[in-house]
């Protein structure tokens, strides 16, 4: 299977982490329900996945407000990140995705832009094998506002020296799609996986106009 993308002339591409680069979602349900059984709170399998992108101890304190607990958010936040690593050895990366990373690499920046801090991408990546693979990483330590906000992919953008509109960015989640909309950048939403097992060519959530590719015409986008 491969990952149908948008036609066009695209010079950076951006990936988030969890659950487009790495099948890290499901190992990370399993670090959240160890530790919030913990300080016995509930924690529904679809709010976490509706919750995609959202750093760690964001979701702590809305828990929190949700459940009307008062479990310290930065120790709970620790303990579910310890047990996500302990977990390393069964990460899996997303084929499709993987396919895109070793076919563009070398032709074009690459950042990766998680909600997860820099710990747990480092980890994931390590693991992978594919740390070498990017230009550089923002994760949740690096910005003030999270995923829907654009200040990740704005900042990823200007590390890389390339105009938002020139960069195309990989996500599997909703905030993280309006993200990238928000900072005027294309994307493309990477399906769950049994999503992804329906067909054998996938076919993306674009949220940009087809675009010229180089060498279709002279005025191509630049």
């Amino acid at each position: 299977m491969k990952l149908k993308l948008p036609a066009g002339s695209f010079r950076a591409y951006l990936f988030d982490c969890d659950g487009t680069i790495a099948d890290s979602m499901p190992l990370h349900y399993i670090a959240w329900k160890k530790a919030l059984s913990e300080w016995k709170c509930a924690f529904d399998e679809e709010l976490f996945y509706s919750w995609g992108g959202k750093p760690v101890r964001e979701i702590v304190a809305e828990l929190n407000r949700m459940h009307g607990l008062n479990m310290p958010v930065e120790a709970v936040a620790e303990r579910k990140e310890d047990l996500y690593l302990a977990q390393l050895p069964q990460l899996k990366p997303i084929p499709e995705v993987l396919d895109i990373i070793h076919a563009q690499h070398g032709r074009i920046p690459f950042a990766v832009v998680s909600g997860s801090r820099r710990n747990s991408v480092v980890g994931s990546l390590t693991a992978l094998g594919l740390l070498d693979k990017f230009d550089t990483i923002v994760s949740a330590e690096d910005y003030k506002n999270a995923k829907p906000a654009p200040d990740a992919f704005l900042l990823a953008a200007a590390r890389l020296g390339v105009a938002p509109a020139d960069c195309l960015v990989f996500e599997d989640t909703d905030l993280g799609i309006q993200a990238a909309t928000a900072a005027g950048m294309s994307s493309v939403k990477v399906p769950e996986p049994w999503e992804r097992n329906r067909n054998g060519t996938l076919e993306p959530e674009s949220t940009t106009e087809r675009r010229t590719p180089v060498g279709e015409c002279e005025s191509a986008h630049s």
